[in-house]
């Protein structure tokens, strides 16, 4: 059983390892594929842009596919003790996809544009999962500053 307890330490040190190494070849290994003209400026075309695009693609699926199983482990364990809490985690859940599906729909297709890029990943449902992240985040953003806010004021009516 104690070798069992090491897996996470090594998972989480393998993961970290190779982050290192990908920034490693991004930013100081890779040289420049040549140069790219924007607004008058020329800007260099890193090497391994796709490895690092690739990399935190990688590691955004594993943080969603970690906190699902949290999640789910949790409404597991809250539905054997207490029903009512379990619920109050569906509930947080249903409202979480809830939001998404809105964002989703807030998102437009049209082309956005992009000095320089002339490929295809701009419009469609490239260009509306982008607007989707983007009202996504800000609408997290926006409820952490309140949570935030409120917390700091609860706590000070507390005293």
């Amino acid at each position: 059983m104690e070798k069992y307890k090491l897996i996470p330490k090594i998972t989480l040190w393998a993961l970290m390892a190779i982050g290192i190494v990908v920034t490693v070849m991004f930013f100081f290994l890779g040289g420049s594929e040549g140069t790219l003209e924007v607004a008058g400026d020329f800007l260099n075309i890193p090497y391994y842009t796709d490895l690092m695009l690739n990399w935190n693609y990688i590691l955004f699926a594993l943080v969603c596919l970690a906190t699902l199983c949290a999640v789910v482990a949790k409404f597991i364990g809250m539905l054997r003790v207490d029903v009512k809490k379990a619920l109050g985690t569906l509930g947080v859940v249903i409202a979480f996809v809830l939001l998404v599906v809105l964002c989703w729909v807030m998102g437009s297709p049209e082309e956005v544009k992009i000095i320089g890029y002339e490929g295809s990943d701009n419009v469609g449902t490239m260009a509306q999962l982008a607007d989707a992240c983007m009202y996504l985040t800000y609408i997290l953003f926006a409820c952490t500053l309140l949570t935030m806010i409120g917390g700091v004021i609860y706590t000070k009516t507390l005293k």
